[in-house]
């Protein structure tokens, strides 16, 4: 879903060595239901690897006063099953709510023509309010 799409905002973490983690907030219409609603999109998430695993919590807590400040009713990401475990520590304090079984689609599953296509529509999706 983030395909061509350029970040309204980046927040960057840097720390003594350089660049530490980075995330991209995205202001988009989603359908919920019958209804189109603008949201805050979060992703792309990195972290430098000699960090992985000390928390994504930390990177959300930064952007929370940013989605506050932009009035969207919600802001959401998408992540692999893989990450469930990883995700739902994040969430155990009320930061999040984790839901499965919604069917996400991609615009335009076929960016790049000369790759398959990376469309992930069961994906679970990170509710932040």
């Amino acid at each position: 879903s983030w395909a061509g799409a350029r970040p309204e905002l980046r927040a960057i973490g840097y720390d003594s060595n350089g660049i530490a983690a980075h995330m991209g907030l995205l202001r988009r219409f989603i359908k919920v239901g019958e209804v189109d609603l603008l949201v805050a999109e979060l992703g792309l998430y990195g972290v430098r690897p000699d960090l992985e695993g000390l928390g994504i919590a930390h990177s959300i807590r930064v952007m929370i006063p940013v989605l506050q400040e932009l009035g969207v009713p919600f802001a959401f990401g998408t992540v692999r099953h893989a990450l469930r475990n990883h995700v739902e520590r994040f969430g155990r304090h009320g930061l999040a709510t984790i839901v499965s079984g919604v069917r996400v689609r991609s615009t335009l599953p076929q960016v790049h023509l000369d790759l398959p296509p990376t469309r992930m529509e069961d994906a679970l999706v990170v509710v932040l309010p």
